[in-house]
Protein backbone atom coordinates (compact mmCIF):
# COMPACT_ATOMS: atom_id res chain seq x y z
CA UNK A 1 0.00 0.00 0.00
CA UNK A 2 0.85 3.38 -0.90
CA UNK A 3 1.88 6.65 1.28
CA UNK A 4 -0.66 9.22 1.28
CA UNK A 5 2.16 11.26 0.22
CA UNK A 6 3.08 8.76 -2.73
CA UNK A 7 -0.70 8.84 -3.69
CA UNK A 8 -0.71 12.99 -3.53
CA UNK A 9 2.35 13.26 -5.89
CA UNK A 10 1.54 10.33 -8.21
CA UNK A 11 -2.34 11.92 -9.34
CA UNK A 12 -0.45 14.46 -10.33
CA UNK A 13 1.86 12.21 -13.28
CA UNK A 14 -0.33 12.06 -15.89
CA UNK A 15 -4.22 10.11 -16.41
CA UNK A 16 -2.73 7.10 -15.30
CA UNK A 17 -0.63 8.13 -12.98
CA UNK A 18 -4.24 9.82 -11.44
CA UNK A 19 -5.51 5.99 -12.28
CA UNK A 20 -3.32 4.30 -10.34
CA UNK A 21 -3.01 6.73 -7.02
CA UNK A 22 -7.25 6.72 -7.17
CA UNK A 23 -7.06 3.26 -7.15
CA UNK A 24 -4.36 2.75 -4.30
CA UNK A 25 -7.00 5.52 -2.48
CA UNK A 26 -9.47 3.43 -3.00
CA UNK A 27 -7.79 0.28 -1.86
CA UNK A 28 -7.48 1.78 1.81
CA UNK A 29 -5.60 4.42 1.90
CA UNK A 30 -7.79 7.18 2.14
CA UNK A 31 -6.53 10.45 4.18
CA UNK A 32 -7.58 13.73 2.98
CA UNK A 33 -4.55 14.97 1.94
CA UNK A 34 -4.56 11.94 -0.85
CA UNK A 35 -8.40 12.96 -0.90
CA UNK A 36 -7.51 16.92 -1.57
CA UNK A 37 -4.73 15.82 -4.42
CA UNK A 38 -6.96 13.86 -6.37
CA UNK A 39 -9.51 16.76 -6.41
CA UNK A 40 -7.17 19.58 -7.19
CA UNK A 41 -5.42 17.00 -10.46
CA UNK A 42 -8.44 16.02 -11.70
CA UNK A 43 -9.74 19.15 -11.49
CA UNK A 44 -6.96 20.70 -13.26
CA UNK A 45 -7.01 17.66 -15.72
CA UNK A 46 -10.72 18.45 -16.85
CA UNK A 47 -9.63 22.54 -16.84
CA UNK A 48 -6.92 21.47 -19.59
CA UNK A 49 -9.02 19.49 -21.76
CA UNK A 50 -11.75 21.92 -21.64
CA UNK A 51 -9.28 24.71 -22.64
CA UNK A 52 -7.29 23.26 -25.09
CA UNK A 53 -10.29 21.93 -27.09
CA UNK A 54 -11.93 25.98 -26.78
CA UNK A 55 -8.75 27.11 -27.66
CA UNK A 56 -8.19 25.31 -30.51
CA UNK A 57 -11.78 26.57 -32.32
CA UNK A 58 -9.95 30.03 -33.22
CA UNK A 59 -6.30 28.54 -33.90
CA UNK A 60 -7.81 27.29 -36.98
CA UNK A 61 -9.22 30.18 -38.42
CA UNK A 62 -6.03 32.27 -37.47
CA UNK A 63 -2.48 31.18 -36.76
CA UNK A 64 -2.16 33.94 -34.29
CA UNK A 65 -4.18 32.57 -32.07
CA UNK A 66 -1.47 29.90 -31.79
CA UNK A 67 0.33 32.14 -29.43
CA UNK A 68 -2.61 32.60 -27.29
CA UNK A 69 -2.59 28.57 -27.00
CA UNK A 70 0.73 28.39 -25.97
CA UNK A 71 0.42 30.84 -23.18
CA UNK A 72 -2.66 29.36 -21.82
CA UNK A 73 -0.72 25.71 -21.52
CA UNK A 74 2.44 27.39 -20.11
CA UNK A 75 0.05 28.67 -17.43
CA UNK A 76 -1.31 25.69 -16.84
CA UNK A 77 2.34 23.97 -16.73
CA UNK A 78 2.69 26.50 -14.12
CA UNK A 79 -0.62 25.64 -11.79
CA UNK A 80 0.44 21.72 -12.59
CA UNK A 81 4.22 22.31 -11.07
CA UNK A 82 2.36 24.14 -8.14
CA UNK A 83 -0.01 20.97 -7.39
CA UNK A 84 3.30 18.56 -7.35
CA UNK A 85 4.88 20.79 -5.11
CA UNK A 86 2.12 21.09 -2.66
CA UNK A 87 1.73 17.14 -2.77
CA UNK A 88 5.27 17.02 -2.83
CA UNK A 89 5.63 18.65 0.69
CA UNK A 90 2.63 16.72 1.96
CA UNK A 91 0.23 19.87 2.27
CA UNK A 92 -3.47 21.04 1.41
CA UNK A 93 -2.58 23.89 -0.59
CA UNK A 94 -5.22 24.73 -3.33
CA UNK A 95 -3.69 25.24 -6.81
CA UNK A 96 -3.72 29.41 -7.94
CA UNK A 97 -6.75 30.87 -8.97
CA UNK A 98 -8.73 27.89 -9.51
CA UNK A 99 -7.91 25.29 -6.56
CA UNK A 100 -10.95 26.65 -4.73
CA UNK A 101 -13.34 24.93 -7.15
CA UNK A 102 -12.67 21.44 -6.93
CA UNK A 103 -13.17 21.36 -3.14
CA UNK A 104 -15.47 18.77 -2.77
CA UNK A 105 -16.92 19.05 -6.16
CA UNK A 106 -16.13 15.50 -6.99
CA UNK A 107 -18.14 12.92 -5.73
CA UNK A 108 -17.07 10.09 -6.84
CA UNK A 109 -13.91 10.54 -4.88
CA UNK A 110 -14.60 9.70 -1.16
Amino acid sequence: MMHRKTISVISYITIIGWIIAYREYEKGAKSSLAKFHLEQSFGLAVIVVVSNIIMMIPVFFDSFFILLLIINNMGLVILWIAGLISAYHGVRLPLPFIGFYFKDKFRFIQ
